[in-house]
């Protein structure tokens, strides 16, 4: 895709497409939404397809269901490559909000940019929101009291993905011995799992191998060369962008069976399997964003937003697809936390602090999923002060050479086991930071 200048950048990044005009919003009865994206750069095929999805729920909410309760959404998207320190730009540019209509939450939509952010947002009472990202730590929301790492974080990956490994192996007193590898990208976000993964190597008894791969991960024979060499039973492949397609093919070229490779949430779209052909058939991955087009809410956006006209959607066979979902889901979260703030605040916009206590009291069960037209493509959650996570479930899909194909059901982590870990990292930040944990006395 061909890059922006400097100056079309910033352009970009400063300048919004906007689903209400500023007329419409004038009269302070509309929410700010801003959205950080990346439609630009290596992730491009990723984010283009996410914010299809996040924008067309969004579109849906303000022009089928006139707003939420009557309050319009006021959306803007600021081009960021992907970049933290670009989406902290946008950060400080719209934490204020705009026109009078107030910001209730931040989607920072990776989590680079969710650390670069984490003590900013505590400061101006604004909540980060990054599903099945961000510091697993932060669930602890006592600590992190402004950082939601909502449905899925990268510790609850982890148990997910190895109590799978132990259904295909038979039981968990089958792990022993076993020799499972993480192919990671070098970053936060690839090495977040690697504390789980050795609290539950511990516990089962398989050996825990990590291999590194440098952004962006365009050649990688020597790492899928060592993990030839160590003939594991099952590999994790946590990477992102190009070097998942570029993991998969050459996995294949060492010999590294597919259907033994388990990627996790940001390895396991379309933009994953398709580039790399015939040898992606048969890889497995995390799925708390199931893929396919045959929902309910797909039904209701095909006949209202497609069939209209008003997708923001180039190419309709993507309508479905495992990052157009993402989209959805995560706008589907915002809409469902602006409900339960007006509920308590009234309908009318919400600020920050508002948008806080929303996101801490949001519960979405599965007579709301049915509602909404969400379930089976959305698990239940449910948050609290102490739980900023809410989820901690999966399913596994597996390509099958054209499409995804769910192949088991919700899979918990194991939270009796991961949570005295979230206890210990976010009893540290706490102590380098001077952080006073809140307590649950008077909380409601």
């Amino acid at each position: 895709m061909k890059r922006l200048t400097l100056t079309a950048l910033l352009a970009a990044t400063f300048a919004g497409t906007a689903l209400v005009s500023p007329a419409a919003y004038a009269d302070g009865k509309e929410q700010y939404v801003p959205l950080p994206t990346y439609r630009v750069g290596p992730y491009a095929s990723s984010g283009t397809l996410w914010w299809a999805g996040e924008i067309d729920y969004l579109r849906y909410i303000n022009d089928v269901e006139g707003g939420i309760n009557g309050v319009k959404l006021k959306v803007e998207e600021f081009e960021t490559e992907w970049s933290p320190d670009r989406t902290v730009e946008v950060y400080e540019r719209v934490k204020n909000g705009k026109d009078g209509a107030p910001v209730a939450f931040f989607f920072t939509h990776g989590t680079p940019a969710t650390y670069a952010l984490t003590e900013r947002s505590a400061k101006d009472k604004i909540s980060l929101i990054d599903p099945a990202g961000g510091q697993p730590e932060a669930t602890n929301g006592l600590v992190f009291s402004y950082v939601f790492p909502l449905l899925l974080n990268y510790y609850s990956q982890a148990s997910v993905g190895i109590n799978y490994i132990a259904q295909k192996e038979g039981g968990f007193d089958k792990l022993k011995g076993k020799k499972i590898v993480t192919v990671y990208h070098d970053s936060a976000y690839g090495r977040a799992t690697q504390p789980a993964v050795t609290v539950l190597a511990k516990k089962y008894g398989f050996e825990d191998v990590q291999i590194p791969v440098a952004d962006p991960g365009n050649e990688q024979s020597p790492q899928w060369r060592q993990v030839r060499e160590i003939k594991p039973d099952w590999v994790f492949l946590r990477t992102w962008g190009v070097s998942t397609p570029v993991a998969i093919k050459t996995a294949a070229r060492f010999g590294i069976p597919a259907d033994h490779i388990i990627g996790d949430v940001w390895a396991g779209s379309e933009a994953d399997v398709i580039p790399a052909g015939a040898a992606a058939t048969g890889y497995q991955a995390l799925a708390p964003y199931p893929g396919g087009p045959e929902f309910e809410i797909h039904n209701r956006l095909r006949k209202t937003i497609l069939e209209a006209g008003k997708s923001d959607l180039k190419d309709p066979k993507f309508f479905g697809a495992v990052y157009y979902n993402i989209g959805l889901i995560n706008a589907a979260l915002a809409v469902e936390a602006l409900r339960v703030g007006q509920a308590k605040f009234g309908n009318r916009p919400l600020n920050g602090e508002e948008g806080h206590w929303a996101f801490e009291h949001l519960t979405i069960d599965d007579a709301r999923l049915k509602q909404i037209g969400f379930y089976g493509l959305l698990q239940s959650i449910k948050l609290s002060p102490a739980d900023h996570e809410g989820g901690g479930a999966a399913r596994i899909q597996q390509w099958d050479g054209k499409k995804w194909v769910l192949v088991t059901d919700w899979i918990q982590a194991d939270h009796a086991l991961l949570r005295p870990l979230i206890e210990e990292k976010s009893a540290a930040y706490a102590k380098e930071h001077n952080i006073t944990p809140r307590t649950l006395a008077g909380e409601n």
